[in-house]
């Protein structure tokens, strides 16, 4: 999960980069709500209001989702079939 360099604004933040960052990168990589995403967290002790993560999606989604896109394979070139590249031989 690479993070993203716009979180250096997190300063003076309660949380460190490493959680505003996953929690961000979590709801926009496996499209959770924020509730799902707030579960997440507190399975692992951390404990955050539906409100917050909201506004950390809000202000660092962006970057994230940007980033996110560009780490995904293109259906170009990856072996998909295509209406105009399939013909039929009957």
């Amino acid at each position: 999960m690479p993070i993203a360099a716009e979180l250096s604004r997190l300063k003076g933040y309660r949380f460190t980069c490493e959680v505003v960052a996953y929690a961000v990168w979590a709801k926009h990589r496996f499209a959770l709500s924020t509730a799902d995403v707030e579960d997440l967290l507190a399975e692992r002790g951390v404990t955050v209001s539906r409100e917050t993560l909201r506004d950390w999606v809000n202000r660092f989604g962006r970057n994230f989702a940007d980033c996110i896109k560009l780490d995904r394979p293109t259906a170009a070139g990856q072996g998909i079939w295509t209406k105009s590249s399939f013909r039929s031989t009957t």
